[in-house]
């Protein structure tokens, strides 16, 4: 349930997505730009992450899901150990976040991040512990997360289903398989913002069909509220 928000209307009365993923592409490219190192580059990119969901509190937003970390990064090996130490410090410090505490601001992971290191799950759990009970806004960190394995990880757990004698093939349907993915108690996502290339990401893949598709055009680090709302601006517009 989503407290306070209107789940059911197409939009909140003030016109506003209920709910809007960002993908956070282009940290790399930014540093080599700007000539910065990737531990700066990461730093920046959570410190954004932060005024980011300050601007969803302003805004009204129930929803925000921020694509931190896809599952093809670890084949990038140096940006994977700089992304993954900025997220320990980042997870170490969200609980303590009077934002968080003060908004009730409940705070979800999505994706295979339980195969990640040690240090970062950690903290992650400490995180999601620390605000289960909140539900006033709802962040969501995609974390080693790959919209295809969201799908294929829900017809597995469809296909036991049906193995177990539980389940009749011929009711399987569009709201079962949403019933099974990772982000299933969450409404889709009205606004997907693409930083970076103009490309597919696989963000939310199942959940992406109806969504409204911003391209910044800014790597992730050149990211501000500025932009933000340009996004809302011409989401309101459609």
């Amino acid at each position: 349930m989503l407290g306070k928000f209107n789940v059911f209307g197409k939009r909140e009365a003030n016109g506003n997505p209920r709910h809007i993923a960002i993908t956070m592409h282009g940290i790399e490219r930014w540093a080599k730009s700007n000539k910065a190192s990737l531990e700066e580059a990461n730093k920046k990119s959570f410190f954004i992450i932060k005024n980011t969901i300050k601007s969803q509190i302003k805004l009204n937003i129930p929803i925000f899901t921020f694509y931190l970390l896809p599952a093809r990064m670890k084949n990038d090996t140096e940006q994977f150990v700089q992304l993954i130490n900025t997220a320990v410090l980042f997870f170490n410090e969200l609980p303590g976040l009077e934002l968080v505490h003060q908004n009730k601001v409940k705070i979800s992971v999505l994706g295979k991040w339980y195969d990640l290191p040690d240090r970062v799950i950690e903290p992650i759990k400490k995180t999601i512990e620390a605000t289960k009970d909140y539900d006033d806004f709802f962040v969501n960190f995609c974390i080693n997360y790959s919209g295809q394995e969201e799908i294929v990880d829900a017809c597995k757990l469809i296909a036991r289903q049906v193995k177990a004698g539980k389940l009749d093939p011929d009711n399987i349907n569009k709201e079962l398989i949403k019933e099974n993915i990772y982000s299933s108690y969450f409404l889709p996502p009205d606004l997907i913002i693409k930083n970076g290339l103009k490309r597919q990401s696989g963000l939310l893949l199942w959940d992406s069909v109806d969504s409204k598709t911003y391209f910044t055009e800014k790597d992730w680090p050149d990211f501000d509220r500025t932009v933000l709302m340009d996004a809302v601006e011409e989401f309101k517009k459609s």
